[in-house]
């Protein structure tokens, strides 16, 4: 699914439910259920969200609404993608590593 938002640094949770389709109540709701979705709030309780927020709000929405997981396969999706995340970037600096001892040789 292509999320069509302007590129920017914080999004509203009206700007969010327009790009996917859902309700606001939907957003809230997942942010008690999914650790990931963690938007700044400001002091009137406002909610902003990042980039990244937009990223995870897409893999959950993807997950659930296309893919047809439970909540809770979910979150098991999502600790998976995430151990696979963390794997990748040891590699990468694994990588970086060796090339740099490669080119001092």
């Amino acid at each position: 699914m292509h999320v069509n938002l302007p590129e920017k640094l914080y999004y509203t949770i009206g700007e969010i439910s327009k790009a996917f389709n859902v309700n606001t109540s939907l957003i809230r709701f997942w942010e008690k259920e999914f650790d990931v979705l963690k938007p700044k709030k400001n002091s009137k309780g406002t909610r902003r969200y990042s980039s990244i927020d937009v990223e995870n709000f897409q893999t959950i929405h993807h997950l659930v609404k296309e893919k047809g997981y439970t909540l809770e396969g979910a979150k098991e999706q999502l600790k998976i993608l995430n151990k696979n995340f963390e794997v990748v970037k040891k590699l990468e600096k694994i990588k970086t590593a060796l090339t740099n001892i490669k080119e001092e040789l």
